[in-house]
């Protein structure tokens, strides 16, 4: 998911998928450490998921808006 993608999510929706991406990022931490994880790029992909969800959601606590070409917009 793109963070434009991730911009047009309610606020409500955006906690829901950094709650159940953190989940999912612990579960694989699990299955990597017991050598059970059959995809070993899913850890790093949840964590920039993650990421990202943080990342849009402390650009609206801070009140900055981003435009089409990605620019801060204040």
């Amino acid at each position: 998911m793109k963070a434009a993608q991730v911009r047009e999510l309610t606020h409500d929706e955006l906690r829901n998928r950094i709650r159940e991406t953190t989940k999912e990022l612990f579960e694989a931490r699990i299955e990597a450490a017991t050598g059970q994880l059959g995809h070993t790029h899913k850890v790093k992909m949840l964590r920039r998921r993650r990421a990202r969800f943080l990342t849009v959601l402390r650009e609206w606590e801070l009140g900055i808006e981003r435009t089409e070409g990605g620019e801060a917009a204040s």
